[in-house]
């Protein structure tokens, strides 16, 4: 069964036609890609005109010009923007609730050029805090919507299925709220849980279903996620994840700290992966924005260098994981995975002084410069990426040229492209799935624009996509990482800056709102920060990629099996930390 998606990758060749390089051309292997500066919005159409006969008035916030809409117009404003202005992508829905109103904000995008952003504000009063739902325009807003009635109390009309999501249903009053009684006793009683299709199939000689409860503790989930799933037979004909086993309040924290020095350590925990460091650029990305801070160009090579070692670090652990899953390999797979990972563990101790929870990045570049003898720490990486081709041959020995692995990845799991984008997925999901979005090329940040490297997608949609996809970005991070080392070792001992001057305190001007987002392991990390000019924010909204990409298993799994539904979920790489946060 060994396909010609094997055999490219195994060979480490690129494909007809080549490859989208960082510049966003086509180039062959080994050509310089040529840097292009991202689109200058003014000359951009406003979205804001579009939108005059619905809207209240302009809220423009830092990363995007924004409207103001009726509470009943929702729906005709985001099917005018999608459907008209080519808004496709539903990046993240914010909620908050003020003295004198609840706001929601849907922050839209465009999968062909994320830097084209609007922001649909829709306030509602104090006293009847409902809105029209954007589930009918964005799939991916169910899960978003569901969130925000949970935590903060708004209601969304024409929400199709508009209940608790990270709380259980008995909970009483919704914590984001500004009355939220926090000494009130919860009472949260043992429901069996009810198959969402028949009562009762005993006596019906017409069908045979059956509620399979899979997790919230098993191996297979890939953290505490717990999946409803309802079996027709041995085919799944629904499956319901069930979410917020480990809500920690992530975003509460990050609003009891200050923007300078407190919040930057809690980033590394939304993803337990290794995947930490490009956590904290999204913060560090948001907040520099929001303060308008910049980065020395040193510093920028020193964060793209341990970003795409922490990339690699977070792809190991799926790639083996992922061999657990799908053919039990215990013993060779996911124990080279954890070899490998262990080596990259070390550089980044040597660079960061930790091995998981890094908090290397601070406000305007990074904490240090590299660890002395430099020599020796460039010995160490290089020594690494030597040895990498070899490794990767060896997984793709292992796993994608394994007929097994393949009877059951191949054709399994599919999620089209245009599903995709509904749901909001990105990342190595939504590039299995031949959506080309990387904003390391797109949304360009750090030194992506300067270096030679190239956004791998595969067009099939499948479970095996989504695992090459991830093996073949391992060797495009090894490209960058290589290339960053080249920069360091001839850089000027006098023009060494790690970070640029920021004032001890920081407090942006009241009322400044700035959702930004980079191109984390599992897709689009994004923040939300809305600042009332203290050095705390008022609100912290993240959008992690997990909760998206999650939210479509159903679309992946309905109609297969069993086996095939295990190996759905973890193709999607997911880390519940970063669901439920």
């Amino acid at each position: 069964m060994t396909s010609q998606r094997d055999e490219t990758a195994a060979s480490g060749e690129t494909a007809a036609g080549g490859e989208t390089t960082a510049s966003g051309k086509t180039a062959a292997s080994g050509e310089a890609a040529a840097v292009t500066e991202a689109p200058v919005r003014d000359e951009r159409a406003d979205p804001v005109d579009a939108l005059a006969d619905l809207a209240l008035g302009r809220d423009d916030h830092l990363h995007a010009p924004g409207v103001v809409v009726r509470a009943d117009a929702v729906q005709d404003a985001l099917f005018r923007l999608r459907d008209d202005l080519g808004y496709d992508h539903l990046s993240c829905v914010t909620a908050q609730e003020y003295e004198d109103r609840y706001e929601t904000i849907y922050h839209l995008k465009k999968y062909d050029d994320p830097t084209d952003e609007v922001s649909v504000v829709v306030p509602t009063p104090s006293d009847a805090p409902v809105n029209q739902s954007a589930e009918p325009v964005y799939r991916t807003a169910d899960w978003h919507e569901r969130e925000a009635y949970d935590l903060v109390g708004i209601e969304y009309d024409d929400h199709p299925d508009l209940r608790r999501i990270l709380l259980p249903e008995t909970w009483q009053g919704h914590p984001l709220s500004r009355d939220f009684d926090q000494d009130r006793p919860q009472i949260v009683s043992h429901v069996e849980n009810a198959n969402p299709l028949r009562e009762d199939q005993r006596d019906d000689s017409d069908g045979d279903t059956m509620l399979l409860n899979i997790g919230p503790h098993h191996p297979a989930t890939h953290g505490v996620l717990h999946l409803e799933a309802t079996l027709d037979g041995e085919q799944v004909v629904d499956v319901d994840p069930d979410i917020g086993y480990i809500h920690r309040c992530e975003e509460q924290m990050c609003q009891s700290g200050t923007y300078r020095h407190q919040i930057m350590p809690y980033p590394d925990r939304w993803d337990w992966g290794g995947a930490g460091l490009l956590n904290e650029w999204a913060y560090a990305r948001t907040a520099e924005t929001l303060a308008d801070l910049d980065v020395p160009e040193y510093a920028r090579v020193l964060r793209t260098m341990s970003a795409e070692l922490s990339r690699i670090l977070s792809h190991m652990l799926a790639v083996g994981a992922y061999a657990l899953d799908v053919i039990g390999d215990f013993t060779a797979t996911f124990m080279y995975a954890i070899r490998d990972r262990e080596t990259v563990q070390n550089i980044l101790e040597d660079l960061t002084g930790q091995r998981l929870m890094f908090n290397y990045f601070r406000l305007g570049g990074v904490a240090w410069d590299l660890p002395e003898p430099r020599e020796a720490f460039f010995e160490k990486v290089r020594a690494f990426l030597d040895g990498l081709p070899e490794r990767l041959a060896e997984y793709h020995d292992l796993l994608t040229s394994n007929e097994i692995l393949q009877a059951r990845t191949v054709g399994t799991g599919v999620l089209p492209p245009e599903v995709a984008k509904r749901y909001g997925c990105t990342g190595p999901v939504a590039r299995g799935s031949g959506v080309d979005y990387d904003l390391r090329r797109d949304d360009p940040y750090g030194y992506y624009p300067e270096l030679d490297w190239a956004v791998v997608t595969e067009s099939e949609g499948d479970n095996f996509s989504r695992l090459l996809v991830r093996l073949r970005e391992v060797e495009e991070s090894a490209k960058i990482v290589e290339q960053c080392v080249d920069l360091l070792e001839g850089w000027p001992e006098d023009e060494r800056t790690v970070q640029s001057n920021v004032p001890r305190t920081l407090k942006p001007e009241a009322d400044t709102e700035v959702y930004r987002a980079v191109e984390a392991a599992k897709g689009e990390l994004g923040i939300y920060i809305r600042a009332d000019g203290t050095d705390r924010p008022a609100r912290f909204k993240i959008r992690g990629p997990s909760f998206s990409n999650l939210q479509a298993l159903p679309e992946m799994a309905e109609g297969e099996y069993v086996p095939d539904l295990i190996a759905s979920l973890g193709s999607l790489d997911t880390i519940m930390g970063e669901v439920d946060r």
